[in-house]
């Protein structure tokens, strides 16, 4: 079992002629994913990898029954990309495009809120690596080659780390039942506290690593959710203790501006939540491997 695709679901990918998105719609054919679609408009007819286009998403789900697309639209028309994609009746969107306006990403959020909740589309991203299901299916540009199947939940605000702490497990000969980028943007479409609902209820999922940094509120309602609704153990990392407040790091969305919002304040409200916080990257993986004995 895993959240949000498995092997059997369909998959287009939009934006799918452009350099990157060619390269990773190869990548995911070649992992086992489903990938039955592009969507390029004007461009409809042609094929990449051997998968049909189409000119629009609800003509790639009318024709091939998709069920998750992979955004790779530009920053300018990504915000319609994914509005598109909810018109459409896909279930899972993975926006892997950087630098979307903010102001759009509310526009986006707003729209999405149109569908009642049993018809409204889950949103990962933008501008985070994917979600990959490993021996499954793979949404995203993460190198698929690192991650064992097994049963730790990864969720992370940052791909890289995310990659760590799968190739830190693999080491130990650990697996990953499903790990999840929400992104690093300010405002993105699923938050960690969603996340973590899907792997309490995940039966394949026996521990969870929530991968954080500096910004925002995110980690700090993970925190109360964990303590209130959270059965399994949680390991985190918060990235970012050195930062200094007011400086954006890397990407807008790690800028501290309130109380909660420094790495440092994070990890002591999540210690409080009895969630187990790795000191430093290096000991991700050990530090999950010892909750998985503990467990």
């Amino acid at each position: 079992m895993s959240i949000l695709l498995d092997r059997d679901t369909k998959v287009i990918v939009q934006g799918i002629t452009g350099k990157m998105a060619r390269f990773h719609t190869k990548d995911m054919l070649q992992y086992g994913t489903k990938v039955v679609g592009g969507v390029v408009p004007g461009k409809g007819g042609e094929t990449v990898e051997g998968v049909p286009v189409f000119d629009t998403v609800e003509e790639a789900v009318d024709k091939t029954g998709a069920e998750a697309s992979l955004v790779f639209v530009p920053p300018p028309f990504a915000a319609d990309g994914i509005m598109e994609a909810a018109d459409a009746g896909i279930q899972y969107c993975v926006c892997i495009t950087d630098g979307i306006p903010a102001q759009d990403m509310i526009r986006v959020k707003r729209y999405m809120y149109r569908y009642p909740k049993d018809r409204r589309m889950i949103l990962t991203g933008p501008n985070c690596a994917g979600t990959i299901s490993p021996g499954k299916a793979m949404l995203g540009i993460m190198p698929g080659h690192i991650y064992l199947q097994g049963h730790v939940g990864i969720v992370g605000r940052s791909g890289t780390l995310g990659y760590e702490a799968a190739a830190q497990l693999k080491e130990r000969g650990i697996g990953v039942s499903t790990s999840v980028g929400i992104g690093g943007d300010p405002i993105n479409g699923s938050s960690f506290r969603d996340i973590l609902e899907r792997f309490e209820q995940d039966e394949d999922t026996h521990v969870i690593a929530m991968i954080g940094e500096i910004g925002g509120p995110q980690e700090a309602e993970a925190a109360d959710y964990i303590r209130d609704h959270v059965t399994k153990p949680v390991v985190a990392y918060v990235a970012g203790l050195t930062a200094p407040k007011g400086r954006t790091m890397g990407h807008a969305g790690a800028i501290i501006s309130a109380f909660g919002e420094s790495a440092s304040e994070k990890v002591e409200i999540l210690s409080a939540a009895g969630v187990t916080v790795a000191e430093n990257p290096a000991v991700i993986g050990q530090t999950i491997a010892t909750a998985m004995e503990a467990a």
